[in-house]
């Protein structure tokens, strides 16, 4: 079984529905995202699957020390580019990895067991939960239907299914 079927299926339904923005609609400022915009959200969903790659050779993931690139937040191009490089990277073997953590300014950093799998749905949520603000970000700029599973997570879609089939 590929575990990273789902994650492909998300992010190319990121990537699709982006690319219908133009690049001033990815950067723009939205109010209900608290002045937060599209691109924003989709430089944190790329940046998270990255810092997991890159923490995948090394054995040690840290997200808080992850690379942040603001071009990615402003070019919708380079956002494209960074997905499609994440959809060719992601499928590997699992094996355990440390996850390093901190719960605040003034905690000390501390580590977890982890492993490639857990972390890739961990990524795979947090995309989804991105994803549903990102949906929130082009309904206030577009009048575009989007898909109806965009920003939902597939629990969710299950229990809907269940309810409407009962």
């Amino acid at each position: 079984m590929d575990v990273t079927i789902p994650i492909k299926n998300t992010l190319l339904l990121l990537s699709d529905t982006i690319l219908q923005l133009t690049n001033e609609q990815y950067q723009q400022p939205c109010t209900q995202l608290s002045g937060g915009s599209i691109g924003q959200h989709c430089r944190h969903v790329i940046e998270l699957f990255k810092e997991l790659l890159t923490g995948y050779e090394i054995g040690t993931v840290n997200y808080e020390k992850r690379q942040r690139d603001l071009i990615l937040e402003t070019n919708l191009d380079k956002a494209i580019i960074q997905i499609n490089d994440i959809l060719n990277s992601i499928q590997k073997p699992d094996k355990n990895l440390q996850l390093y953590c901190n719960l605040g300014q003034n905690e000390t950093d501390f580590e977890l067991s982890t492993n490639y799998f857990r972390e890739l749905f961990y990524n795979l949520e947090h995309s989804v939960h991105h994803m549903a603000l990102i949906r929130i970000g082009i309904q206030s700029l577009t009048n575009w239907e989007i898909p109806e599973s965009f920003g939902v997570a597939a629990a969710t879609i299950q229990y809907r299914r269940n309810q409407c089939a009962q």
